[in-house]
This record gives C-alpha cells, structure tokens and sequence, in this order.
C-alpha cells in the first residue's frame, strides 16, 4: 500500500490509485487531490482547494490530473489565495441567474443518481416547462410572486408536475442559500399562498412507537444480506433524528469526534441553514464502525462504487430486517418520545431542525439551543440502543 505523503510529490499524484483525498499539507493552501474510482473501473483524479470566502469554507475545482500538473495546481491554489486576501471571489463569478443556479444544482445531485438515470434530463425539462419566467433572474431578485406565477397554472390542474417543480425550484434556491446568494427559499411563501387540492389531505410517514424503535436497531444490526454501510446509516438517521438524505450525504470533514458535533452545511438541509447535530455515545460508536469501513472515503457513508449511498438503499435495509416504519418515521418516534418525556417544544423542534414558522419567534429565538439538545439526544440514544 502507498504510504501517504506529508506533501504531494509529482511521482505520487501519478501512480496514486487508491480512491480518497490527500491534501498538499499545511502549506498547501488548502490544495488536493481527489482520486475517484467510476462504475467502469476507471481511476480519475481532480484537484480540489479548500478557501474561506466571506467567512465560508468553500471547496474550488481547479481541474482535472494530468491536464493540470502538481505545479499548475499549486501555482493556482497561491493565486486564488491572495485574490481572497484582497477581497476577491476566486470563483469569478457574481450573482447567477436561475438558469446557471438550476444547472449547478442538477450536477450537484448527479453524483446521487446512477448512471444513465434520465432524472437530470427531467430535472431540466421540468426548469424548461415550469420555471421558464425564471430562467434569466438573478437569483436574488426573484420573489415569491414570482415563483407563484410559475406554479399556479399547474398546481391544481397537473398536481404531480406541480409537485415535481415545486421541489426541483426549492432545491435551486436551497443551492442558492448555501452559497449566499440568498438569505431564504421563496418556494415557501408562495406554496402558502396556492389554494389547496380539492380533497387535499396531508399523508404522513409510517412511524413505529417510540418504544419499539430499540428492536427495530437491533433487527437492523442483524441483516446481513445488504451493504454495511447502508447499515449504519439507518442506525445513525435513527440516533440523530435527522433527514435520510442529510445522512446519505454526511462526509468526514463535516465531523468534529472531539467536539461530538456534526455540522451539516445549508445546501443538504431542508431549511437551507447550516444545522449542528450532537453526536451522543450511539452516534460515535456508530461512526467509528463507518470510518473502519470507508476506506479513506471523504464520505462516511460511500457505496461498493466509492459513491453517493443510493437512495433507496438504507430504506431496503429496513424492508429485509422487517421494520414497519420509514427513515423519515424515525423522527416522529423521536419526537414522540420528546413530548412524552417533558422535553419541551421549542427544544423539541430544535432537535428536528425545525424552523418557528413566526417570523417574531425566528427574531427571538437565535440560539440553537445545542447545550439542551446535547442532553435530550443523549437521552435518546441510550433509550434506543439498549440491549
């Protein structure tokens, strides 16, 4: 096995074959190098620079290996670096419109789908079709009147396309908000404002009582027909109460073992806020196992390709061990037991990143409450991971 350098080395980036990413050292400016293995078996490595824009860690492409050598890499890592210290947005780019937001959003999700999948084609159509008066605003001059010209034709008329196009819209303004091009998702506003379906009515997750959550890990730990991987996924989505495709996403840099938090960035969050989970002794134990597993991985959780987990994969951990609940369900058993245990709301709410939906109580309540929520998780977990 090739042994990581301290700092890269023009032999090492050419022979390297191990999917991962090794960084320059702490004198490379944030450079490195990700080596990737595809579906087919092939090995392709791309440079990656890690800046703090604004006060935001931000990853930076800088092309691909051999087109751009070790020294090109590093001569553009040193350039983008002072261009931050004098202010400057080495991406080169302002404020995108719709139209540039809505593709990098589709390739952000690409890497999620599986190869040949057709949903980056129906991703765009949809933005064709549905979102055409958006398509040449700058993201950030686009309201929620706006976004509700776009749905109303569709939303009682076509409710599966409505459907469709009010989630793909969402995801572009969550893009949006992760990179600070926005300070909120106008979708919201404007789903607000529609009428309702007639014989509309809410669906909810399947959800087990809370007090049979502790066998359902148990019937999970003991499926051993499915990837591991996807494994200890269901367990953490269980032990943290957070959203399926948080977890699928998780990756290792945004892991703080010592400070037991995990903070996922605004991008991955439905509310399009950065969110820090506590991570309790069941949540640690849980990613330890994971880290044994990821070989090197930036993902805690990759697939057998060294991708994104699939999407369907943890829910079919849960159908092969017998458990009569969905990922999603998981959370209202949490917050089931939340209520029953005299936690209050407000701190119960917190612990699910939900966001007040009174803009009086988001101006008040500024504070993440992570200190309380450090206790009620823990609290949890030993509930849920007894023998």
């Amino acid at each position: 096995m090739m042994k990581r350098p301290r700092t890269l080395s023009a032999a090492f980036v050419r022979t390297v074959s191990r999917p991962g990413v090794y960084g320059d050292g702490r004198g490379g400016r944030g450079l490195s190098l990700r080596v990737h293995r595809t579906r087919d078996g092939r090995i392709t490595k791309t440079w990656r620079q890690r800046v703090r824009i604004e006060g935001r860690l931000t990853s930076i492409g800088l092309g691909p290996y051999p087109e751009v050598t070790l020294a090109e890499a590093r001569q553009k890592a040193l350039d983008n670096s002072r261009g931050v210290r004098l202010g400057q947005d080495p991406r080169g780019r302002g404020v995108p419109t719709f139209a540039a937001a809505a593709k990098r959003t589709i390739e952000l999700h690409r890497d999620a789908w599986k190869a040949g999948s057709p949903l980056p084609e129906q991703w765009a159509s949809t933005f064709r079709l549905h979102a055409a008066p958006l398509m040449d605003k700058p993201v950030d001059r686009i309201t929620s009147a706006d976004v509700l010209r776009c749905l109303t034709p569709i939303w009682n008329s076509k409710p599966a396309a409505a459907r469709k196009a009010r989630h793909r819209i969402h995801a572009v303004f969550r893009w949006c908000i992760g990179r600070n091009y926005r300070s909120d998702n106008p979708v919201d506003r404007a789903v607000e404002a529609l009428p309702k379906a007639n014989g509309y009515a809410p669906t909810h997750h399947r959800a087990l009582p809370h007090g049979e959550v502790a066998a359902a890990i148990r019937a999970v730990r003991r499926t051993t027909d499915t990837h591991p991987a996807a494994v200890l996924c269901v367990e953490l989505i269980v032990l943290t109460a957070v959203r399926p495709g948080e977890a699928r996403g998780a990756r290792w840099d945004e892991i703080d073992m010592d400070s037991r938090v995990w903070t996922i960035p605004a991008a991955r969050m439905k509310a399009g806020r950065k969110f820090a989970v506590p991570l309790s002794t069941g949540a640690l134990d849980v990613l330890e196992r994971a880290r044994k597993l990821s070989g090197g991985s930036p993902l805690v959780f990759p697939a057998r390709t060294g991708r994104l987990l699939p999407r369907k994969a943890p829910l079919r951990v849960l159908r092969r061990a017998g458990v009569a609940s969905t990922l999603h369900g998981f959370r209202s058993s949490a917050r089931s037991w939340m209520a029953e245990s005299g936690v209050s709301a407000e701190v119960a709410e917190a612990c699910l990143a939900h966001v007040p939906r009174s803009k009086v109580v988001q101006a008040y309540q500024r504070s993440d409450l992570l200190e309380r929520r450090v206790e009620v998780m823990q609290e949890w977990s030993e509930r849920v991971t007894r023998r």
